[in-house]
């Protein structure tokens, strides 16, 4: 059910405490949580993380922000959505150790622990805006970290929440970056467990149509690039080629690097033996849509 907000949500913003989730981050942003938040996603249970950096039942959004290294800024800023089928979040290889990297790079990162949707799709979406607005300087909390060019960064269902801020968001960014992302909902083609619990098994023809997003490209969808594995037996590859194909067919500037053999979900581990070259594509993409 929607809430009518106060103008005081948008203050509800805090820096980091001594109880903060200790990622190496600079500052730690509260969003919202369900109470204070748009919409609930109706998880009342707390937050658990029975595996190391793996946090399910999420209900409160968070941001985690690593700065850019002064003597490289780029003057651009990510919004990183770790994967997890939309069930829960890998936040390390995903997720903070991504932001330093981009850090690093001159690249704020700002990794967003958003709430999972238990089948409220509109939750983790409206998180994803609400946090590039924080990183574009439009609400309130992020004073000294925000950014005139700020991207988003999704890894598998972090992939499909980026492209959903991308394709119908009520802001959207700058830029995406997609790692291996969960795109469509089309049989045969998707990733049944991110649809599952971000719509629910019950789910209707309709829904699905509406969160497959190569049908939701417009000329408004920003620039991507998308990174992948030819062997990636998780999530198909074609959801990556259909919102490139869907991306040109509306003269929107993409790049797309499919690396022969990787599977799925590697992220930033130096296991992945293409991690050099994807870290070279992206720098070398992002600069150029800077210029």
């Amino acid at each position: 059910m929607k809430r009518t907000l106060p103008l005081i949500t948008t203050l509800l913003l805090m820096t980091a405490t001594a109880s903060a989730q200790d990622y190496g981050q600079t500052a730690t942003l509260k969003i919202w949580d369900n109470t204070t938040a748009p919409h609930s996603n109706g998880i009342t249970t707390p937050e658990t993380e029975k595996e190391p950096n793996r946090v399910r039942n999420t209900s409160e959004a968070t941001l985690y922000i690593f700065p850019a290294d002064k003597a490289k800024t780029t003057g651009q800023a990510v919004v990183i959505c770790p994967g997890g089928g939309y069930g829960m979040l890998a936040m390390d290889h995903e997720g903070y150790e991504m932001a330093k990297w981009f850090a690093a790079n001159g690249i704020t990162g700002a990794v967003l622990k958003y709430r999972m949707p238990n089948h409220h799709p509109e939750v983790p979406l409206e998180d994803a805006v609400q946090a590039l607005r924080i990183m574009a300087g439009l609400e309130a909390g992020a004073t000294g970290y925000t950014a005139d060019k700020v991207g988003i960064v999704g890894s598998s269902a972090g992939g499909h929440l980026a492209a959903m801020a991308s394709t119908i968001g009520s802001f959207k960014p700058a830029f995406s970056v997609l790692f291996y992302p969960v795109i469509t909902a089309v049989q045969g083609k998707r990733h049944q467990g991110s649809f599952i619990n971000l719509l629910s098994e019950q789910r209707t023809p309709e829904q699905d149509a509406a969160y497959s997003l190569e049908s939701r490209v417009t000329a408004d969808t920003p620039p991507a690039i998308l990174l992948l594995s030819d062997d990636d037996k998780t999530v198909p590859p074609v959801n990556s080629t259909l919102y490139y194909n869907a991306l040109k067919a509306h003269g929107i500037e993409a790049s797309m690097h499919i690396y022969p053999s990787g599977g799925h979900g590697w992220g930033i581990r130096d296991s992945f033996r293409y991690k050099a070259q994807w870290q070279d594509a992206v720098l070398d993409w992002l600069r150029r849509i800077n210029e």
